[in-house]
């Protein structure tokens, strides 16, 4: 598959018609809903030389893989629960290095308070590749589904954006002069990102359409847009910045171009969610108890698509190799 479009197609096409449960959402969503919707469910996958890089250290690779399957749960407004994994080991890596992985799920485990429950280990010649299925705990009496936005609402976003595709470049040696502090902040990013899985609860409780932003802010809120058959309307001069992010973005002379890579890189793990106007003081006041920064950025209208000034949506996530 070449480009995002393409995957939906496929799945529009070939999956989609096996999805017949309600709890599937047609395959529209991040996640399913199991007995009605008791349970919420979501599975990703990373692969290495396309999600991360092969000297990535093993136990980072191990929290990635976990994180960005809390990261899903929380944009539904669930709490982790449980875990499988199904681990490609290759050949050419040293069996020794899964005590280290093991040990960077363990610490993820304690951290996000969630177990594994069992899964699959095969050899292959490679790449590395972990597949994780996590099952949550819904927080509110509705788990948020990509096509609830609605007219008038909020468009928010935790956290900042760019942080992923800028630690992808700190880590390919083409992010620019940073400084070290900078330059390692963005890494870390990348390597193991942040899911918001405190904030879940604010999310069950007030948003109407929500999901984690893991292909690009833009890419994702045209998911949104679509899903929903709206139109969100973004303000860039609102996208939150990280101070590293702003460090680089003030360095670029080209600030058009630059904010376009900020906002369609991939790899952020935040979430960007629709809310009612009504919602403000009470989305930020859960945000301020967690020490969490929230940013309204636009809000949603009639119409179609997604429209940022004058940014292009890119559609597909800055991975490794695109």
């Amino acid at each position: 598959m070449s480009t995002a479009g393409d995957e939906f197609a496929l799945i529009a096409q070939h999956f989609a018609p096996l999805a017949v449960a309600p709890g599937a959402r047609g395959l529209l969503d991040d996640a399913a809903l199991i007995d009605a919707g008791a349970l919420v469910v979501t599975t990703d996958a990373i692969v290495e030389g396309v999600h991360f890089l092969p000297d990535d250290p093993i136990d980072t690779v191990a929290q990635k893989a976990l994180r960005v399957n809390l990261s899903d749960l929380a944009a539904k407004g669930a709490a982790p629960l449980h875990y499988l994994l199904v681990l490609h080991w290759p050949h050419t890596r040293p069996a020794a290095q899964i005590a280290d992985f093991a040990a960077g799920l363990a610490r993820d485990q304690a951290a996000f308070g969630c177990t594994l429950l069992g899964g699959d280990t095969v050899a292959t010649p490679g790449p590395l590749a972990v597949t994780i299925t996590a099952f949550g705990r819904p927080l509110g009496p509705r788990t948020p589904a990509r096509a609830d936005a609605m007219d008038g609402d909020d468009v928010w976003l935790t956290g900042t954006v760019g942080d992923g595709m800028l630690g992808l470049a700190v880590r390919q040696g083409v992010a620019g002069d940073l400084s070290p502090a900078h330059a390692a902040a963005l890494a870390a990013h990348y390597r193991t990102p942040a899911p918001r899985t405190a904030f879940a609860a604010a999310i069950a409780r007030h948003a109407h359409a929500a999901m984690d932003v893991s292909d690009g802010l833009l890419g994702d809120a045209a998911k949104i847009a679509a899903a929903s058959q709206v139109h969100l309307v973004l303000d860039p001069a609102a996208l939150p910045l990280s101070d590293a992010a702003a460090a680089w973005f003030a360095a670029q002379a080209d600030r058009a171009a630059a904010m376009d890579r900020l906002a369609n890189g991939g790899d952020d793990y935040e979430i960007v969610f629709t809310a009612p106007p009504a919602a403000r003081a009470a989305l930020l006041a859960a945000a301020a108890d967690i020490g969490l920064r929230l940013t309204r950025i636009g809000h949603v209208a009639t119409g179609a698509g997604v429209t940022a000034g004058g940014l292009a949506v890119w559609g597909h996530a800055h991975r490794i190799g695109r």
